[in-house]
């Protein structure tokens, strides 16, 4: 979709909400886009776009400031609207109540509606997982992680979280993080240990949770009416904390090209990254691809090279799981999954 006005972009979001299992947040952006063309705060805030309203998130800006300041107790009348207290969006007072909030909360609505959202999706785990099993199996070695758009680092923490696959189990069976995923198909097989050497991360511009305010605009951005979503990110961000999670604020091809050129012997070293490569400008993905493919080259059996891509590959937002692993350098499909993980279908 290019060129997508606010209209449009809002209808499109509105429908994907109710798609996705998400009708409140549908309901509360048909209730501030109604208050915007009566002459509400966001005709004064987003009179216009002038980019594509769509590719940069418009609709879930607002989503998340009003998310926001329900969490954040700054608004009782809000709060008392918006799940946990309860889960149908009220038709007859919602409407207003979030006109007003966004008229009372006008800064904090106009700050988030200056930045893209972020997220940090745990869900991706579980798909990212089959492939780390891939690579220890195939590679016999201890895996040292790099992660590229890692937003606040909580992915890199996959092998300290509980997986629940179908019948299947794997994980921390301790962690307070429980990550549900239907696996279908031909499931890979996991071993009960994946030995992780290391693990580091970048991001352009990295959340950093021990920051006041952090928390809670991750959390804002998470759809209320999804309650495990929200119940597993907190769980997550609570486990990074107490670990120390750290995210390098840098470009992500400086950053590759400086990772890719330390020698790792006996470990395979592991960049991998999940729904962040449509983001990038075509430029620096064709100069990532070229820095990849040249420490390729040079990656021998004792310190192997994995590119492991968790990424949008369709018009409907589904998702792919790719491995590249050198020596060798043959690209293949491990599965197709559901952007948030909920399901991951294993390909022969």
């Amino acid at each position: 979709m290019t060129g997508v006005s606010l209209a449009e972009a809002w209808a499109c979001q509105i429908a994907f909400c109710d798609a996705g299992g998400s009708p409140f947040t549908a309901r509360a952006l048909e209730a501030a886009w109604a208050d915007r063309e009566r002459g509400g705060v966001l005709s004064a805030l987003l009179p216009r776009w002038p980019d594509n309203a769509w590719a940069d998130a418009v609709p879930l800006r607002v989503a998340g400031a009003l998310h926001a300041i329900a969490l954040s107790g700054a608004d009782a009348e809000l709060a008392a609207l918006y799940p946990p207290a309860r889960d149908t969006f009220d038709a007859e007072r919602g409407p207003a109540v979030v006109a007003r909030a966004l008229a009372e909360h006008r800064a904090l609505v106009a700050e988030y509606v200056a930045l893209a959202p972020q997220t940090n999706e745990i869900g991706r785990s579980a798909v990212l997982l089959g492939g780390f099993a891939a690579i220890a199996r195939e590679t016999a070695l201890p895996l040292a992680t790099l992660e590229i758009g890692a937003s606040a680092g909580l992915n890199q923490y996959w092998h300290r979280y509980r997986y629940e696959l179908g019948a299947a189990r794997w994980g921390d069976t301790a962690s307070a993080v429980v990550i549900a995923s239907d696996w279908q198909g031909t499931t890979p097989e996991l071993p009960t240990h994946i030995d992780v050497a290391s693990h580091a991360a970048c991001d352009l511009a990295p959340i950093d949770l021990a920051a006041p305010g952090a928390a809670l605009r991750l959390l804002s951005y998470v759809w209320p009416d999804q309650h495990e979503r929200l119940a597993r990110l907190r769980a997550a961000i609570a486990l990074a904390l107490s670990l120390g999670v750290n995210v390098e604020a840098a470009d992500a091809l400086d950053w590759v090209r400086r990772e890719l050129a330390i020698a790792r012997p006996g470990r395979a070293t592991v960049l991998y990254h999940s729904v962040m490569w449509q983001y990038l400008p075509e430029p620096m993905r064709e100069a990532l691809r070229q820095v990849i493919a040249d420490a390729g080259a040079r990656a021998t059996r004792d310190a192997p090279l994995a590119w492991l891509a968790f990424e949008v590959v369709g018009a409907d937002a589904q998702c792919e799981l790719a491995l590249t692993l050198w020596p060798g350098g043959t690209r293949r499909v491990l599965a197709t999954a559901h952007p948030h993980g909920r399901w991951v279908r294993w390909l022969p």
